[in-house]
């Protein structure tokens, strides 16, 4: 039979036990229990089935299926002191909308011996400065110190990037605090993708992206663009376009920030239609992607300049 009590705020004159229970999700490392309730009381209360044991030195005081704040317990006090929940699991605990955050994350000091826990990955570290954890229910690193985690443990260089710059989207974060958390990390793998991505999100680096650009059709052969061109649009404001050639109509707009506001975003789409129904041909690629992945962004310029009647030159005369 499950026995589980629904969990409530405690009396203010509750036992120990039961502020205990109520502030760990009812889930105790066994030297917890036994201080609470006694070696022979906790034997018993296993054996009547009325707790569990869930991984080495870990019981749940009910005998039901986990809740995801239980698992989130049992991986911490699993690993042991100073464990904390850390990476992209920790910053969904600090807010971040995201839909992939398992396996559970666990940061720990570096050389402790951890016994592994199913579902939970751990990491450890020689560098945790006290500002960089909130303790709570359960301790996990605050939000920019699990950006930089999340981005360093990320499976590609891709997923790095998406954190950081959901962490942006999403008003999670500031460029300051993940320079000050990069500052402190400086070994922590993917660094400078993560400070690179960070002025990206933060709007810093729309100049670079526009000399980017400029080296890549130096590159892949391809016409030099009029930069900055003013246009009008159709309401009779004036626009000006990252890369325009004007003899193919063909326009190039680099997004050096991420879009942060809805009125932004539709601003940019309105400017992005009325170049679409005058005629032209409008391609929109991150910053990042011109300065990483120059390939792509080459083949689809050239691919709209030819669409546009444009001739290029023998393959033999541009570099790939």
């Amino acid at each position: 039979m499950y026995v589980r009590d629904e969990p409530s705020l405690p009396a203010d004159d509750a036992p120990e036990l039961e502020w205990l229970l109520f502030r760990q999700s009812h889930v105790l490392s066994r030297a917890q229990a036994i201080a609470a309730v006694g070696r022979g009381a906790l034997q018993n209360l296993l054996s009547r089935g009325r707790w569990q044991r869930a991984e080495w030195g870990v019981v749940i005081a009910h005998n039901g299926p986990l809740t995801r704040d239980q698992r989130l317990w049992v991986a911490t006090l699993g690993a042991g002191e100073g464990a904390v929940c850390a990476g992209r699991t920790a910053a969904t605990l600090e807010g971040l909308r995201s839909s992939d955050a398992d396996p559970i994350d666990i940061l720990v000091p570096a050389g402790r011996r951890v016994r592994r826990v199913s579902g939970v990955r751990i990491h450890r570290t020689e560098v945790l400065p006290a500002h960089h954890v909130r303790p709570g229910a359960p301790p996990r690193t605050r939000m920019a110190r699990s950006i930089v985690d999340a981005a360093s443990w990320a499976r590609t260089d891709d997923d790095a990037r998406a954190v950081v710059a959901a962490a942006f989207q999403q008003r999670r974060v500031s460029k300051e605090e993940i320079e000050a958390v990069a500052a402190v990390l400086t070994r922590s793998p993917r660094r400078a993708l993560v400070l690179e991505t960070t002025r990206y999100a933060a709007g810093g680096a729309h100049s670079l992206s526009e000399v980017d650009l400029v080296k890549l059709c130096r590159r892949f052969g391809l016409p030099l663009p009029d930069q900055q061109t003013e246009r009008a649009d159709a309401s009779g404001r004036r626009r000006y376009l990252d890369a325009y050639w004007r003899e193919w109509k063909v326009h190039v707009e680099v997004d050096g920030s991420f879009h942060l506001e809805v009125r932004t975003w539709w601003a940019d789409m309105q400017r992005q239609n009325d170049l679409w129904i005058k005629g032209d041909r409008v391609l929109r690629f991150p910053a990042w992607v011109v300065a990483h992945r120059p390939d792509e962004v080459a083949a689809q310029i050239r691919a709209a300049l030819c669409a546009a009647g444009w001739s290029p030159p023998s393959p033999g005369s541009w570099k790939v």
